[in-house]
């Protein structure tokens, strides 16, 4: 057992390091953007700000109190032993008891944020962000509960399954499985996941269409199509982004930033997402989640190698199907713990992607433009809690991203950006 223990932390540190190392070199330091109260009013007016900010404070306090339960409710069904009795008084196999188990997690997990869900929806609506009846928006919400309660039930059976057949060394085949599943998830999830909530036609040929592929070939992106999505049915937010991998890769434009026309400024937005493939975002993020993965499995190993965590946990190993609702909850708890790190890592990605728009368009005016127009369409917070947009901020904010552009500008020669605040 001391070999089999030396072993699961010595791949563990192997692969956080591994991990780490990867995620400096793809992840290259860009500085962020220090601004000030008077740079926003630069760019945005006071009534501008306010309308951010109200719509922001309201739907802030839900997602804050959603993440809250979503994290602690599992915990105290684990540890309260609801869990271990709800095993205990289902009479069936032993795979009936493990989908029983993620079952009910979802379940209660679903009750306890809706009423969150609820309150930033009405809020979305009242603004004017979200769009379209109340009978899409429970389909959806629905629709992926269930996605994310297959992949979760489909991955907790695996890794039991396994753990029954090979108790000792169950982590030495669940971590490369985990592994592999996150690869090739990252294929098939858009032709698969993405058309049961948008509908995807091709951009009509002319101009844009043109430009959009123009783009793509000079930074030398092979591109499959490009594809509008129906989000205005959901949403009036804008937004473009590249997805898949290999022949799977499209640009999808949301018609909502199309019915602007201002090509321009879809111009710029698609600059941006393609200086996500240019630097390899996605396959290097593929690979760093794969790596996670496995590094959370085998750390999971090391967690269920403890007594006292199996106590708290009122479970007897990794082959007992009541441990799923421990792994789940110890997730939960990771993932909130390890947001800082991710939103670090994401937003030097996202500056990086700036840069690369910037030098590609050369065209900063439009690039600061765009900014503006994504953070007054989807009601962005402009200062936004320091804690927290170190924590959960996945994203430069929207003034960082427009001061970055006139300071590239200035570096170059150009004449910087105008003021904004007096553009509408």
């Amino acid at each position: 057992m001391i070999a089999v223990s030396t072993m699961r932390w010595a791949l563990l540190v192997a692969l956080v390091a591994i991990v780490v190392i990867a995620g400096v070199i793809a992840t290259r330091a860009i500085s962020p953007t220090r601004v000030s109260s008077a740079d926003i009013d630069l760019d945005f007016t006071a009534l501008q700000r306010e309308r951010a900010e109200s719509f922001r404070r309201r739907v802030r306090r839900a997602g804050l109190v959603s993440t809250a339960l979503a994290v602690l409710v599992p915990v105290v069904l684990v540890c309260s032993g609801v869990v271990r009795r709800f095993v205990e008084v289902l009479h069936v196999p032993w795979w009936v008891q493990v989908a029983a188990v993620c079952t009910l997690l979802a379940a209660v997990g679903l009750v306890i944020t809706l009423p969150s869900a609820l309150v930033i929806r009405r809020a979305c609506l009242q603004t004017g962000l979200a769009t379209g009846p109340w009978s899409r928006w429970w389909r959806d919400l629905f629709l992926g509960s269930a996605i994310g309660w297959l992949i979760t039930t489909g991955a907790m059976l695996g890794w039991i399954a396994v753990a029954r057949w090979s108790p000792d060394y169950w982590w030495l085949i669940v971590a490369p499985a985990f592994a592999a599943a996150v690869v090739l998830a990252s294929f098939v999830l858009p032709v698969v996941i993405e058309p049961l909530f948008s509908r995807f036609t091709s951009l009509a040929h002319g101009p844009l269409r043109s430009d959009l592929l123009a783009l793509a070939d000079r930074d030398r992106v092979p591109v499959r199509d490009v594809l509008v999505a129906d989000a205005s049915r959901r949403t009036s937010a804008l937004n473009a982004y590249v997805s898949g991998l290999g022949p799977t890769r499209r640009i999808v434009v949301h018609d909502t930033l199309l019915d602007r026309d201002r090509p321009a400024e879809v111009r710029a937005v698609v600059a941006h997402e393609l200086g996500h493939v240019v630097a390899h975002d996605v396959g290097l993020g593929t690979i760093l989640a794969a790596l996670s993965s496995a590094a959370g499995v085998v750390a999971a190993a090391v967690l269920l190698s403890w007594p006292w965590l199996l106590g708290l946990g009122q479970v007897s190993g990794a082959d007992d199907p009541a441990v799923a609702g421990l792994i789940l909850a110890l997730g939960g708890v990771a993932g909130v713990l390890g947001a800082p790190v991710q939103s670090a890592a994401s937003r030097r990605i996202e500056r990086r992607a700036d840069e690369h728009a910037l030098e590609l368009t050369a065209d900063p005016a439009t690039i600061a433009q765009m900014h503006r127009s994504l953070a007054l369409t989807n009601l962005s917070a402009l200062q936004p809690p320091v804690l927290l947009q170190w924590w959960f901020g996945t994203h430069p904010t929207s003034p960082e991203r427009i001061s970055r552009a006139r300071a590239w500008a200035v570096e170059r020669g150009l004449p910087a950006p105008p003021a904004l605040a007096s553009a509408d």
